[in-house]
């Protein structure tokens, strides 16, 4: 059931350029007048500006450009997806957070986001440079009814979805390089961290983290990655709202969720070697201490990368250090 704060932002995004009064807003919400101005002061406190006039009734004439739980549920039309939202100013991981919060029962769809982190992370508990409130740090608790041997798959379909959000907000090219970063050029932009809690036969949650390189200038990195990575600001010169980008990472999320749970993997492993970063590219890699080359052919189902030897043959890598 939507919250009191769901409702009335729902209300003021239908009647974005009209008066609601608070006798009306009373009566629709089924709240006291009381409800609704504590609702109102609310919106105020969190930076909306709100027109009152007596006799007329509010409106809502600015929304603050700051992440809260308010202003990424204004006009957020998913279904499930960031209906429960847990915003932080500081944490040490929306990760670790999430997984807490799913150990305890929250619902499939609950998103905890940040301004910053202060022990970001990434794959094989790699440190992720997250101390600023530049870029977008959050993380979704998933409740899939799939297998665990599925899990990867869910680390692929995020990154598709990330690729062709970014890609299409950007108009910069936005490629995947497996298993779980995103590229602009040679730097990365982005990454995505799939953690899973499971018994043999049945997975009880997953939550997908993804960090994303908003607004920074290439000064702001720590000076162990200036260069390697890179901002959506640094390769177009333009800043971002990261309220509308994490929107639309949220609507499309949940479309091709769904779609991917009707369809399976096939439509995924399509889109995902569209976007490939270095696909049919040579590569060194090393598995087991030991050295090759290959060429980048594609992805199996689950989520191994497919690599052309020298001698002709395919392999299918699942771990690997790759030399890129």
């Amino acid at each position: 059931m939507a919250s009191t704060r769901d409702r009335i932002i729902a209300l003021f995004v239908a009647n974005e350029d009209t008066y609601l009064s608070g006798q009306a807003i009373s009566e629709q919400l089924n709240i006291s007048r009381t409800a609704v101005w504590k609702q109102i002061n609310i919106l105020k406190k969190d930076g909306y500006q709100v027109d009152a006039i007596p006799n007329k009734g509010y409106r809502i004439i600015s929304t603050p450009d700051k992440l809260s739980e308010n202003t990424l549920q204004w006009g957020l039309d998913t279904k499930w997806l960031g209906k429960t939202i847990h915003h932080y100013p500081t944490i040490d991981s929306t990760q670790t957070k999430a997984n807490a919060l799913a150990y305890e029962g929250a619902p499939h769809g609950t998103i905890v986001v940040a301004d910053k982190q202060e022990a970001g992370r990434g794959r094989m508990n790699r440190q992720w440079f997250s101390d600023n409130n530049q870029g977008i740090w959050l993380s979704i608790i998933l409740r899939p009814s799939v297998l665990p041997f599925q899990a990867p798959q869910f680390t692929l379909l995020v990154g598709t979805i990330l690729a062709e959000v970014l890609t299409k907000e950007t108009d910069v090219a936005v490629k995947i390089k497996w298993p779980n970063d995103l590229f602009i050029g040679n730097y990365k932009v982005a990454g995505i961290l799939t953690e899973m809690q499971a018994e043999q036969d049945t997975v009880h949650h997953l939550v997908v983290g993804i960090g994303i390189n908003v607004n920074q200038t290439r000064t702001r990195f720590d000076t162990s990655i200036q260069t390697k990575a890179t901002s959506l600001r640094e390769a177009t010169g333009t800043i971002y709202s990261r309220i509308i980008l994490i929107q639309q990472i949220l609507r499309s999320f949940e479309a091709e969720y769904e779609n991917f749970i009707k369809q399976g993997f096939n439509p995924i492993k399509t889109k995902w070697e569209q976007r490939a970063y270095k696909l049919n590219e040579w590569v060194t890699y090393y598995t087991n201490n030991q050295k090759a080359e290959g060429k980048i052919k594609g992805i199996q189902e689950d989520g191994a990368l497919l690599v052309e030897r020298i001698d002709k043959q395919i392999t299918a890598l699942y771990s690997a250090e790759i030399d890129w």
